[in-house]
């Protein structure tokens, strides 16, 4: 017997459907991708890259505003963090973006055709707007060195070699790292060394040879970077090598730098140059005091170095201090840029959402550079003298924004423009490249410019 109006279908004789709605029935309409929050960490990426990308943008922090700004330390403890970080911030910068760029072109496995094509002119796209994002840093006219405009011209020289796999890479890094500074010593003896360089760029010969950054000494972390980007660090022997090969640059770097500059006595031929400022002749003799004094005021010299050494004796290309651009200086940098970066990646492997905020931050590292620019311009510049604690305000509050921003809307602020702008221009089509978990990969965190 059967009760109501309808049969079984469901249906009354008017076709209306008279069954109650069961879970089956029930649509369960999916979000759109667009409105997804991302998860973490993205398929594919490398989390302790960004770590290591953001140690080297607090490094920069720490360089700009001076060592006055850190609170946590004081007195030589406190000059001895601003030495480890000053220079090797702004190498490791450069060495990270050359293992991002490796990274969208392909990983182990370098792209051809129309992928690679796709990758070339999203990286020319971002290199325009980094020159433009450095020309209105410049522009606010703080004493910071502005990185963004070099990092533009670093992308336009690595374009040819985004085809290439990690052993040409590594050989024109040592290349560039064997030839580069003692070609630039040669050029500037010829041109004529021009002193200490401007804050911004002036000209091509600021980028190449004379500039805080030049192109003869960064390209060989950037490219040294890209070698390192080919392989796969997610394999624990590769890590322990990269480990193995940064002990011994290190060593190499700052460790025969220091013996052929101190006992073997590389600092006399130094502290000689000052003889005629003293003394009105190289020619004199000077009593155990005086030369002491010379080499105090030559030790001083060494240190403080922004981007290349003075021509005025071959011995300056022995020394290894920060911003120095010496192949001892290199080697020593690229070294401490491998054990930074395997540190990294273990401790991402390790504490997983434990770094969950410096992660975030190294995701979006160029919307922080650029943000604590504009920042010390709106403090009035206190680069130098910053009060205590600076620093850590500085880290703490990236740290907040980024994590904060990072959960709730994703990717960065530039990142996010910089991206959409390059797809914009290189136009979407079915070859796009497969992504490797960095700045320029589609969906990227951000830009190797970071």
């Amino acid at each position: 017997m059967r009760h109501g109006t309808g049969d079984e279908s469901g249906l009354s004789s008017s076709g209306i459907n008279t069954r109650p709605p069961t879970l089956v029935h029930v649509p369960h309409p999916q979000p759109t991708p667009h409105l997804r929050r991302p998860a973490w960490p993205e398929p594919g990426r490398l989390v302790g890259v960004d770590i290591a990308r953001v140690l080297a943008v607090f490094g920069m922090f720490a360089v700009h505003l001076g060592v006055t700004s850190i609170g946590l330390l004081d007195g030589s403890a406190a000059d001895t963090l601003h030495e480890l970080m000053r220079g090797r911030s702004s190498a490791l910068f450069a060495f990270l973006a050359g293992v991002s760029l490796a990274l969208v072109s392909g990983r182990q496995t370098p792209l051809e055709g129309e992928p690679l094509r796709r990758v070339t002119l999203k990286v020319l796209v971002r290199a325009v707007l980094l020159l433009l994002l450095g020309v209105f840093l410049d522009a606010l006219a703080t004493s910071v060195a502005v990185i963004l405009v070099y990092y533009a011209g670093y992308f336009l020289l690595a374009v040819p070699l985004l085809r290439l796999g990690p052993a040409p890479l590594a050989a024109i890094a040592t290349g560039i790292a064997l030839l580069g500074p003692q070609l630039s010593f040669l050029l500037r003896t010829v041109l004529g060394d021009p002193g200490s360089p401007p804050a911004s760029i002036t000209g091509l010969g600021d980028f190449f040879l004379n500039g805080y950054y030049p192109a003869f000494t960064f390209m060989a972390f950037v490219v040294a970077g890209m070698a390192v980007g080919r392989l796969d660090l997610n394999a624990p022997a590769v890590r322990g090598v990269l480990a193995g090969l940064g002990a011994v640059l290190v060593l190499a770097g700052y460790g025969v730098s220091w013996l052929l500059v101190y006992p073997l006595g590389g600092i006399d031929r130094i502290a000689a140059t000052f003889l005629p400022l003293f003394y009105g002749t190289a020619e004199t003799t000077v009593s155990p005091e005086g030369w002491a004094m010379l080499r105090d005021l030559a030790a001083e010299e060494i240190a403080s170095r922004h981007g290349t050494v003075p021509v005025d004796t071959p011995a300056w290309l022995l020394v290894s201090s920060p911003h120095s651009g010496t192949t001892f200086e290199i080697a020593g940098a690229v070294g401490t840029a491998l054990l930074i970066l395997v540190g990294c990646l273990f401790a991402a492997d390790v504490l997983r959402w434990g770094v969950y905020p410096l992660a975030a931050a190294g995701s979006m590292a160029l919307t922080c550079y650029v943000g604590h620019i504009v920042v010390l311009a709106a403090l009035g510049d206190v680069t130098g003298e910053a009060p205590p604690w600076l620093w850590e305000m500085f880290v703490a509050g990236a740290l907040f924004f980024a994590t904060a921003w990072k959960t709730f809307l994703g990717r960065g602020p530039l990142e996010r423009f910089l991206g959409w702008t390059a797809e914009q221009v290189a136009g979407r089509s079915p070859a796009s490249p497969p992504h490797g978990g960095s700045r320029l990969s589609s969906p990227p965190p951000s830009p190797p410019a970071e």
